[in-house]
């Protein structure tokens, strides 16, 4: 099973995580079943830019990003070449470094 370490984060992992998941689960439910509260504001709907990542290591691992997400992509705050929706993002067999941005297009919180 591949590992995802997540870099730290000021308010949402302040001292970073290493974790393991199976092939096939999608980047942001297993962020948030680690307890690491990315938002999520369209439920996982690729219809908002608030669970943009940025994988740092093993991008060539996973499937090429859709026409779809990289038109919502073009909205996100800190858009870089290794940016993602964690939404959209089904995690392959190689271990990924992912970084969470520091903001969100969202101007508030929303608690899911």
């Amino acid at each position: 099973m591949p590992f995802i370490q997540v870099l730290p984060h000021e308010s949402l992992c302040p001292q970073g995580s290493r974790f393991e998941v199976p092939e096939g689960t999608v980047l942001c439910r297993a962020l948030l079943q680690q307890g690491i509260e990315i938002e999520h504001a369209c439920e996982l709907s690729c219809a908002c830019t608030t669970c943009h990542v940025i994988v740092r290591q093993g991008a060539g691992s996973l499937a090429p990003s859709s026409e779809e997400e990289d038109d919502m992509l073009d909205k996100a705050w800190g858009l870089t070449a290794l940016s993602r929706l964690s939404c959209q993002v089904t995690v392959a067999a190689g271990d990924l470094v992912v970084e969470i941005p520091r903001y969100t297009i969202n101007h508030a919180r929303e608690d899911h």
